[in-house]
């Protein structure tokens, strides 16, 4: 009973001596493994250099020569071996030291020895057994590329402080580098007068410290604490396994490919896209055009006609100029008709669908130089969000000035929200992003794999990767085609009111009286708005007939915008030119006669 219960002991001490064993031989061998896939590019850099050096002096007399062979050197010696191999030389370095000392070792030695021995090769087997039994396969984890094996390797403090002074990043010390699922981050402390903003000045220098390519987005920020920063290389998107196809369940315009989580922008806000051809500018906006045409309406306005041919079985499109005058003309109609509705109902908020119109490439529709055309558009842009019309506006050249801007000045300033993708230049970038240029859109790469990918204004340096939205998708969306709201009659009008004539039906048909004559309704004027209200409150005050100049000292506005305000409002009927050049409201001349 003894024997047996010391022997199940025994077996049990056994068992848990091999896990053991086996548990951390498995972590050393794979923190072994990590640390040689993290120092043996040093080694690569080292002989480069050694290369170099001896290549520039091959008679080995200068410093540079034996500075490099030092570091390679020293460099080899931080790869660690792979626990086999240190098993495989330990074993060796027994067995030569056995075969040498063995025959001096006195003969009542050997009897222990074989103990020894027996009992060795035992724990062997059973820790054998109990490691093979136990296994499990690790989790699986991120495996760096081998790009990003380099990077983590060169900002290593010891690599980062050994070689920083020769790049002008004396007195800062990285900590240990992380790989995450956005890219590599470390922390970085700053000594003496560093500061984050002076290491983001120096990000030429560390580029070329860590020897990353120039495309590689690079971005430095203060650290929780004092003296600290925060160095990040985007070497992967956290919306990379992510699938981005777009549903009608999908959030937002797309994924943060730093958090991982969808981004939003509100369909009421006031909105510009900016991308140079080939960012994906067009189908990148695809899901908030769908967005706006399930919640409302949609009239595109596409000044290229390739994108226009998806939609039109969808919503509403203009392309030719004159459809674009004429949907332009009535979004501009039917947003002064709400606002007539919204005094009728005292409601300062329009409570209906919303009406969108996305104008996609403005330089073309700018090019067309039709200021009624551009000042509705501004109108729309400036008025149009608290009446449920609100504009959004994409070009490939955000440039608000020369002969051929992308966008107008006004428009761009009445804009909520910027979205801008890859851009040609600072200057473009400034004008997509405003205050966030500093994001960086010009450096987004030029590649395919980038198409979608684009900076929100306010949302951070944060890349957004948009939905992929096929030309399937969107013709799967259900058709609704906006068109102007007819004009309401009133209900005392001559039309409303107008009398059949009176027929007398006996023994024949007599008409006895003709119908009434119908006097058609007035054509409701749109009332007016800025300069021409404040022109026609100058009339009100002046006995008319009354003279332009009269005019100008009366409103206190310039003689120009006097002058096209009066054209304005004679076209539009709410004036009346006469011969001498004078101008009157319809009828007040009458009246005072």
């Amino acid at each position: 009973m003894i024997i047996r219960q010391y022997s199940k002991t025994a077996a049990g001490r056994t068992a848990e001596t091999g896990r053991w064993s086996a548990e951390k031989w498995r972590s050393e061998a794979e923190r072994r493994r990590e640390l040689r896939k993290l120092t043996q590019p040093l080694v690569r850099d080292a002989r480069r250099a050694v290369a170099v050096a001896r290549k520039d002096d091959p008679e080995r007399k200068t410093a540079a020569v034996h500075r490099a062979e030092r570091e390679l050197r020293t460099a080899k010696r931080r790869v660690p071996n792979s626990l086999l191999w240190l098993a495989t030389k330990t074993v060796a370095g027994v067995g030569v030291a056995g075969y040498v000392g063995l025959p001096y070792v006195p003969d009542r030695v050997w009897l222990w020895s074989a103990v020894a021995v027996a009992a060795a090769v035992v724990a062997g087997l059973a820790w054998l057994a109990v490691s093979v039994a136990r296994f499990e396969a690790p989790e699986p984890g991120l495996e760096p590329t081998q790009e990003e094996s380099e990077i983590l390797a060169r900002l290593q403090p010891e690599h980062w402080t050994e070689h920083a002074p020769g790049r002008g990043l004396d007195g800062t010390v990285t900590g240990r580098p992380e790989l995450t699922a956005s890219g590599i981050a470390v922390q970085v402390r700053l000594d003496g007068k560093w500061t984050p903003g002076k290491l983001d000045d120096a990000m030429g220098n560390i580029r070329a410290l860590l020897g990353c390519r120039t495309a590689l987005r690079m971005e430095i920020r203060a650290g929780e604490r004092g003296g600290w920063a925060v160095l990040t290389l985007r070497t992967r998107l956290a919306a990379d396994g992510a699938r981005m196809d777009w549903a009608p369940t999908a959030v937002g315009i797309g994924l943060d490919t730093v958090t991982g989580e969808p981004v939003e922008i509100p369909l009421d806000n006031r909105l510009t896209v900016a991308g140079a051809s080939g960012s994906g500018k067009s189908w990148s906006s695809r899901p908030h055009m769908a967005a706006a045409h399930r919640a409302g309406h949609l009239v595109f306005v596409d000044g290229k006609g390739e994108e226009a041919t998806v939609w039109e079985k969808v919503c509403r499109v203009a392309v030719e100029p004159e459809e674009i005058r004429t949907a332009v003309a009535e979004v501009h109609a039917e947003m002064n008709r709400r606002k007539a509705d919204m005094k009728r109902r005292g409601i300062s908020v329009w409570d209906g669908p919303q009406l969108t119109l996305f104008v996609d490439e403005g330089r073309v529709i700018l090019a067309l130089k039709d200021k009624k055309l551009t000042q509705q558009l501004i109108d729309i842009s400036a008025l149009g969000r608290s009446r449920g019309v609100v504009l959004w506006w994409a070009t490939q050249y955000p440039v608000t000035s020369g002969d051929a801007p992308g966008i107008h000045a006004q428009i761009a300033a009445n804009t909520d929200s910027r979205f801008a993708l890859r851009v040609k230049n600072l200057t473009h970038a400034q004008v997509a992003l405003d205050d966030d240029a500093d994001y960086g859109p010009h450096l987004i790469e030029a590649s395919k794999k980038m198409r979608g990918h684009g900076y929100l204004g306010g949302h951070g340096p944060r890349l957004i990767r948009t939905w992929t939205m096929t030309d399937a998708m969107v013709k799967s969306l259900p058709a609704k085609h906006w068109t102007e709201a007819p004009a309401e009659v009133p209900a005392d009008s001559p039309a409303a009111t107008e009398r059949p004539g009176l027929r007398l039906v006996k023994d024949g048909d007599f008409l006895l009286a003709p119908p009434a004559v119908s006097v058609p309704a007035p054509r409701p004027v749109a009332p007016a708005e800025g300069t021409d209200a404040k022109v026609l409150e100058a009339l009100s005050l002046l006995r008319p007939p009354v003279r332009q100049k009269d005019i100008v000292v009366t409103s206190g506005l310039p003689k120009g915008t006097v002058s096209k305000a009066v054209k304005r409002l004679v076209d539009a009927g709410q004036l009346v030119r006469h011969d001498d050049g004078t101008v009157s409201v319809p009828g007040a001349t009458e009246a005072t006669a």
